[in-house]
């Protein structure tokens, strides 16, 4: 199975001028300075997507976290930037004393 594909696509004049200043600048091929922007670019719709799940109450901070493809620390520094309120609760901050004092009782 192939690791690649290759994907075409038309864009405008203007988006071709964007891509080739940043080729010149970062001394890229085209192949490769596409790819670096996509990159940024789905990790950053990833981020957002689930920004918006988590807002919504669909999924906890460690699902979206993991849907975002980052650490849980990266998410709350999202979320922080986005100013969404972390959802956490008496019951949440119980489970994690919980866990800390389990932890502690391993020493």
């Amino acid at each position: 199975m192939r690791k690649e594909q290759l994907i075409a696509s038309r864009v405008p004049q203007d988006l071709v001028a964007d891509l080739q200043k940043i080729e010149e600048v970062e001394h890229l091929d085209r192949s490769s300075a596409v790819r670096r922007l996509l990159y940024a670019a789905i990790r950053e719709w990833k981020l957002d997507y689930a920004t918006k799940l988590y807002a919504e109450n669909r999924v906890t901070l460690a699902r979206a976290a993991e849907e975002a493809g980052v650490s849980v620390r990266e998410m709350m520094e999202h979320l922080r930037q986005k100013k969404v309120p972390m959802q956490y609760d008496l019951e949440d901050f119980e489970q994690d004393l919980k866990g800390i004092y389990a932890r502690l009782g391993e020493r």
